[in-house]
């Protein structure tokens, strides 16, 4: 009758044998399926070759087994596992393989009788014959010979046993498949007493090898411990052992550019490790010498001192950045006439995206010195400084120690990334570790554990990154010289979009230079509307963005050129992402805008006051952190202690209600420079009386009406710009912040300095 019929590759089923199988083939899967519909019975026949994917009749052989499918299960990666009972012996007559899965006429094909084919006297002498064949089995073969041979042994009847043979012995498909074919109970007889034999020789031989494997291991043990006695005979006669490893070894330290210290420490470990057995406090000891032989020690590449060459790679490869280009050309200039010259270790610090990495890889070409880059975010553990103990397993050098093998010359410019993010645990204090690598005063002669050895970075460029100095330890910030790297203007940002950006972006992206240009009033509202941000890297992914579907539109539309516009800004990169909130174009009561700080460059601040009849209660609302409610509460203090030069009733902070709101009150806000800001919206909303439109400040103020400094003045007078506001309220001293800045970013901006509140408030108040 027809079935379903599965290939099987390397497996063999036998009647009342359970098997398991994963499917994968869609011919298998389909036949598989057509069963669980039917009856659930699948024919298994056993591939002659088990890597061929799309096997014919004659490529299967004869016998099979017709199962009944027990369980089917779905696994990952498309395939599908298989429980079956094998049931009856079948011949597979043909084979349709024309359609989704394997047809085959099958015949049922049993052995038969027994009890016709050998008499009860034979059978009982062929299961003694079988039974002391698997006794000796069992006795070479172990774990079968406890747990399966006691059992089979239990079996008298002798069709019963022959089956349960091949099935519970471990054989090959091949074996299993050979039982398969077995015309009658003598052939089958004779093939499985043959068989176990067979079996039962090459475990007696596996043995035998283990045996002489084992007792020319102890052998080996034995001349070891014998070659380790002759090593100390060698060594009480005072002769040498010469090994080839700890040859090479002393050719390379000869060759070290080293001090004869080191030097001589070098060849002292060679020597232990000359006597050393091998092992593993050999392979460490190996390990340790190849350290301290691959280490620069007094090994110095030449560096370039032509200050005319460092300053126009520096501006090649950067705009702007000025303080820090300055102070590498003054390093230079010291270098050039002392010929010594400490290093300076410089932290440029500012936020994310302004070139604070790719500054220090600019000035390492600049000054030929080979850059080295040590991320330290998140390093908490002071060993990953100064190096394991070589005591520990596992032990390595310190990443600064680990820098200067990458390096492989003791003067690079390593740059310590992240150096603000480093923290500490049980593990040790990572800052306090560093502290010793970032003095000149101490560190000529900094010890890593692991090296044991001093090693001298006083040749080091150290230039550290940071995003603020508020995380930095103060012991550790004294040790480096900051260096301030503002946010970029709006201009800064246009020339290095131009100059910088979108030739490297097309580069990436594959389009030559004629295949696509920016206007430059693209340009600009890209770098307005588009990104907000302190730096340049999302300009830089618009410009990716731009880029990218350039391509595609020059692939899909088979165009030589794109030309991005103002006007058509929008098609590439979607609708306007970012917007300013322009100054005011009426002068109104209680609305004094202000100017912040953010990570991602300036932003100014509306304050909101409003008064209303009630009991003199004060509340605060917009998410203002701790800082900015005490700089509201002062500045109710001071407007309450000026109240009779204004004519404000005494009752009046007991009669009314004072609400001061920052909009967009999901955004948390805080900080030291608002309390003027407050100070003059709750002034104008007591009094009733308007304040400038065309107007922001910032500063701190006093109980007394003293107006503090604050930080940030760049970024802030770069939103008072972006806002569209002409007139800023800056703190006195702040005047020589303010000096320092470009006329690029003071041009157009009515600045005063203001140092107390009597000067805002006449400047302020219509």
């Amino acid at each position: 009758m027809e079935k379903p019929v599965i290939a099987l590759r390397g497996l063999s089923v036998l009647p009342n044998m359970s098997a398991h199988f994963d499917v994968s083939r869609d011919k298998s899967a389909a036949a598989l399926d057509k069963a669980m519909e039917s009856d659930q019975m699948v024919f298994l026949v056993t591939q002659r070759d088990p890597e061929l994917e799309e096997p014919e009749q004659e490529d299967l052989f004869r016998f099979g087994v017709t199962a009944r499918i027990k369980q089917v299960l779905k696994m990952p990666s498309s395939l599908t596992r298989v429980t079956v009972e094998g049931l009856t012996r079948g011949k597979l007559m043909t084979l349709d393989t024309s359609g989704d899965y394997l047809v085959g006429e099958v015949e049922d094909s049993p052995l038969g009788d027994i009890a016709g084919e050998l008499d009860p006297l034979t059978q009982e002498g062929f299961v003694r014959i079988i039974g002391d064949r698997l006794k000796v089995f069992g006795m070479e073969v172990m774990p079968v010979g406890k747990q399966i041979v006691p059992r089979l042994l239990k079996i008298k009847e002798l069709d019963v046993l022959l089956y349960q043979i091949g099935i519970s012995l471990p054989l090959e498909y091949e074996a299993r498949q050979s039982i398969l074919d077995a015309e009658s109970y003598l052939e089958l007889f004779a093939y499985e007493e043959k068989l176990i034999s067979h079996e039962t020789d090459i475990a007696r031989i596996k043995k035998e090898f283990q045996i002489k494997v084992r007792d020319r291991i102890d052998k080996n043990q034995k001349e070891y411990i014998l070659r380790e006695q002759m090593k100390v005979i060698r060594e009480e006669l005072g002769e040498e052992n010469t090994g080839s490893e700890a040859d090479d070894y002393i050719k390379q330290c000869d060759a070290l550019t080293a001090s004869d210290e080191i030097k001589e420490r070098i060849r002292k470990e060679i020597a232990r490790f000359r006597t050393t057995p091998l092992g593993q406090e050999s392979a460490v000891m190996r390990t340790y010498i190849e350290t301290l032989l691959e280490l620069p020690w007094d090994r110095q590449s030449e560096e370039n001192i032509d200050i005319k060459h460092a300053r126009e790679i520096l501006d090649a490869d950067h705009y702007g950045l000025e303080k820090v280009k300055e102070r590498i050309l003054e390093h230079l200039a010291v270098r050039r006439l002392t010929d010594k010259g400490e290093a300076p270790i410089l932290c440029l610090v500012g936020p994310p995206g302004t070139g604070k990495t790719s500054i220090a890889r600019s000035v390492a070409r600049a000054l030929g010195r080979n850059y080295v880059r040590i991320c330290l975010g998140g390093v908490r553990d002071e060993a990953e400084i100064r190096g394991h103990r070589r005591t520990y397993v596992g032990a390595m050098p310190g990443r600064i120690a680990a820098g200067l093998k990458q390096a492989g010359v003791a003067n690079p410019l390593m740059l310590l990334d992240e150096i603000d993010k480093v923290s500490s645990d049980y593990k040790g204090d990572t800052a306090s570790a560093l502290l010793e690598v970032l003095d000149s005063e101490q560190n000529n002669k900094f010890r890593d554990h692991y090296v044991e050895l001093p090693l001298d970075l006083s040749e080091v460029l150290f230039i550290a990154t940071a995003n603020t100095t508020e995380t930095i330890a103060r012991p550790l910030l004294d040790r480096m010289e900051i260096i301030e790297v503002n946010s970029y203007t709006v201009n800064e940002k246009f020339h290095i979009a131009e100059n910088y950006l979108i030739s490297k972006q097309m580069k990436k992206n594959g389009l030559l230079p004629a295949q696509l240009s920016i206007s430059k009033k693209a340009l600009q509202k890209i770098i307005l509307n588009y990104t907000r941000e302190a730096g340049v890297r999302n300009l830089e992914r618009r410009i990716g963005d731009i880029c990218r579907k350039a391509a595609k539109e020059i692939l899909e539309e088979n165009k030589s050129s794109v030309r991005v516009t103002e006007n058509s800004l929008e098609k590439y990169l979607g609708i306007e992402r970012v917007s300013f909130d322009m100054a005011n174009e009426t002068d109104e009561v209680g609305i004094v805008r202000g100017l912040a700080w953010t990570s991602v460059g300036g932003d100014t601040l509306q304050i909101e006051v409003n008064v209303m009849p009630g009991s003199g209660k004060i509340q605060l609302t917009g998410q203002m952190g701790d800082v900015m409610k005490e700089s509201a509460q002062t500045a109710i203090s001071y407007i309450r202690s000026i109240g009779p030069d204004f004519q404000i009733e005494e009752d009046f902070f007991d009669k009314h209600d004072i609400h001061i709101h920052i909009p967009e009150g999901a955004v948390p806000k805080d900080g030291p420079s608002a309390g003027i800001t407050m100070a003059t919206a709750i002034l104008s909303a007591v009094i009733d009386r308007k304040v400038k439109a065309d107007l922001a400040m910032t500063g701190e103020v006093t109980l007394r009406g003293r107006v503090l400094p604050i930080g940030g003045l760049k970024e802030k007078l770069l939103a008072a710009k972006m806002a569209n506001i002409h007139h800023v309220l800056v703190p006195e001293k702040n005047r020589p912040d303010v000096a320092e800045l470009s006329a690029e970013i003071t041009r157009g901006l009515d600045i005063a300095y203001v140092s107390a509140m009597d000067e805002v408030i006449q400047q302020a108040l219509v």
